[in-house]
């Protein structure tokens, strides 16, 4: 190969590297790759419990936190846990810096058993079969003082999984699926 098809090479590899991160929201990309501590606030509106936890230390995972987390995620109606997967945390986290806001994450749904999915399903419309619910890899949501909107464009924005809005019942769905919306 000789020196022109080189630097060419070069310049296309260069020029879709920076193409793709230009897809991603400037605060996003700086979230994924800076290594900083990560800290949620979250309130869950069904229990009342409220927990701030600093479940990266910006190196790794604190697994003590993220077992916090399950604990906190947990169907409260059936009281059973399952550990969450911890790329829905992250996603919360990257959505509140694309909003700039450090304000209490207001839970409204985490893991659900599937006894409690199916009984929510008989119960009314709106809820999947096979909800990322009941897999640990999905929550409803709204962040106290941020316009349930502004909180769905975002998520759209960051495209890291499914975004499911629900403004007449006041909260957005985000799940660590395909990118989807609804």
């Amino acid at each position: 190969m000789d020196k022109c098809d080189l630097q060419r090479r070069k310049l296309l590899v260069w020029s879709g590297a920076l193409a793709s991160a230009a897809l991603l929201p400037g605060q996003a990309l700086a979230t994924l790759s800076t290594p900083r501590p990560r800290i949620l606030t979250l309130n869950n509106l069904h229990t009342g419990e409220t927990l701030k936890t600093e479940f990266f230390n910006g190196k790794t995972y604190d697994m003590d936190e993220l077992s916090r987390l399950n604990h906190f995620f947990r169907d409260y109606r059936a009281n059973k846990s399952k550990r969450i997967d911890p790329s829905l945390f992250d996603q919360l986290f990257r959505l509140q810096t694309l909003l700039g806001t450090r304000k209490p994450v207001q839970l409204i749904s985490g893991y659900r058993s599937l006894a409690t999915n199916n009984t929510l399903r008989e119960k009314g419309s709106g809820v999947a079969k096979h909800s990322y619910h009941t897999l640990g890899r999905a929550m409803d949501f709204h962040i106290e003082g941020v316009q349930l909107g502004y909180i769905r464009k975002a998520a759209l924005k960051m495209r890291a999984g499914g975004v499911g809005y629900y403004p007449s019942s006041n909260f957005v769905h985000i799940d660590t699926g395909p990118v989807r919306h609804w």
